[in-house]
């Protein structure tokens, strides 16, 4: 895939939109010194190439019962089957995140369960049967903060 070349409005958009989606077009314009059609245009152009993927409302887990939040680095036993594994994962609602990794373990996946044992009869009921032969489990205390990334204009020698 062609890497999408940034321009220095395009940055600033996607820096306000991203640290605030509910932030008006009209309220980037104005920031950015252009105009609102002009706004609107680059975010579908960002959009139809793949840069923005949508928006979403993040929730407090926590504050609806979701009281543990893990990291789970899983190892699996026919690893050629990585992408029917990763398929069935997905419908692990409690699963938010998850990548494929080097090292040890195959995949590292982010979940939240009601509590402990919720998480432990997710591992061994759900994830286990997909042919988990090692799971190495962090549990987090508590996120201390939860951010987009900053985007800086790169400089083209650093990019090389």
């Amino acid at each position: 895939m062609d890497e999408y070349i940034l321009d220095e409005l395009d940055y600033k958009i996607l820096n306000l939109i991203s640290n605030d989606a509910r932030m008006s077009f009209l309220e980037v314009s104005r920031i950015c010194g252009v105009s609102g059609a002009a706004v609107h245009q680059r975010v579908q152009k960002l959009i139809a190439n793949g840069i923005i993927t949508g928006s979403e409302f993040l929730l407090h887990l926590h504050k609806i019962g979701y009281h543990t939040c893990a990291f789970l680095s899983l190892h699996f036993a026919e690893t050629e089957d990585i992408d029917l594994i990763v398929e069935k994962i997905k419908d692990i609602h409690e699963i938010v995140e998850c990548h494929l990794i080097t090292g040890a373990y195959d995949i590292f996946a982010k979940i939240y369960a009601l509590n402990n044992s919720h998480l432990y009869n997710i591992i061994q009921t759900r994830i286990k049967p997909l042919g988990l032969i090692g799971c190495e489990t962090l549990i987090s205390y508590k996120e201390l903060f939860h951010r987009q990334m900053t985007l800086l204009k790169p400089i083209m020698d650093e990019r090389m």
